[in-house]
């Protein structure tokens, strides 16, 4: 079923994520309706192509705005059966926090969600290998929030659209931080915007 390398398990969860993705849109818009029939490769691989790109050994991970579980959810499917694995996940939705719950129930995925503001929440988790974020709030925002988890070693990695050149222009007020761009594998037009430490911004795309 999904085609990014992944374990007969793993397939099995996320057709389980899929499942309960279709019931509870019936009552509660998890997403785009227009996306449900797609959610395969809209919403489970796009968020899969972020696994690379984090840091080999991650094993605690943290997602702003989780929604329906895109892509923290996919990434605590992911490093299921992992020692120490944890990804905490952050809604100020009651009722999505009760969807991201059922799935995790039902698929054992190392999941804590949180119910609240990211502002609220975020300070008082641990400093996490990596942090994401998908179609939640502009480039600048989301290092923010996230910058002063990136400058202690996380690695940011934000899903954006096709107006990520102009949020990068509102980088430049973060010296502390550096950028690459990584074209992302489901929109001709999206890329990852992948943030780390540094003292040399890169602006251009991964080569």
């Amino acid at each position: 079923m999904v085609s990014v390398g992944v374990s007969r398990e793993t397939e099995r969860d996320f057709k389980t994520y899929l499942r309960l993705l279709s019931k509870w849109q019936l009552v509660k818009n998890l997403v785009a309706p227009s996306t449900l029939e797609e959610a395969h490769s809209r919403h489970i691989v796009d968020s899969l192509q972020l696994i690379p790109l984090a840091p080999r050994d991650t094993r605690h991970w943290i997602d702003l705005g989780s929604g329906a579980g895109f892509p923290g959810l996919v990434a605590a499917i992911h490093l299921k059966g992992i020692p120490g694995a944890r990804v905490d996940l952050i809604e100020s939705d009651h009722r999505k926090c009760a969807f991201l719950r059922a799935v995790a129930r039902e698929t054992g995925s190392p999941t804590v969600v949180h119910f609240g503001r990211i502002e609220d929440i975020l300070p008082t988790l641990d400093v996490p290998d990596t942090i994401s974020a998908r179609a939640l709030a502009p480039l600048s925002k989301l290092v923010e929030w996230g910058g002063p988890m990136i400058e202690k070693g996380a690695t940011g990695l934000f899903l954006k659209g096709r107006d990520v050149g102009v949020e990068l222009t509102e980088m430049a007020k973060y010296s502390s931080l550096q950028y690459r761009l990584v074209p992302s594998m489901t929109a001709s037009d999206a890329a990852v915007v992948v943030v780390t430490a540094g003292l040399t911004p890169h602006t251009g795309p991964e080569q």
